[in-house]
């Protein structure tokens, strides 16, 4: 039995935000958008980006 993964590739957050791969990437360049870097690669959370979608969410209606 393998292990439930708790991170997401660039591409699979992407995917989950409903962006780009290439503007995920960009996010995360800024320093706009929370990831782990290990060896190289970008992961994301769930919970970060859920996060950071709510942040952004109340933000657009102050």
């Amino acid at each position: 039995m393998m292990a439930e993964r708790t991170t997401l590739t660039s591409k699979e957050a992407a995917l989950y935000l409903g962006i780009s791969y290439w503007l995920c990437l960009e996010l995360v360049k800024r320093k706009e958008l929370p990831c782990i870097e290990a060896g190289g690669r970008k992961l994301f959370r769930k919970e970060s980006l859920d996060k950071w979608m709510q942040t952004r969410e109340i933000e657009s209606i102050k």
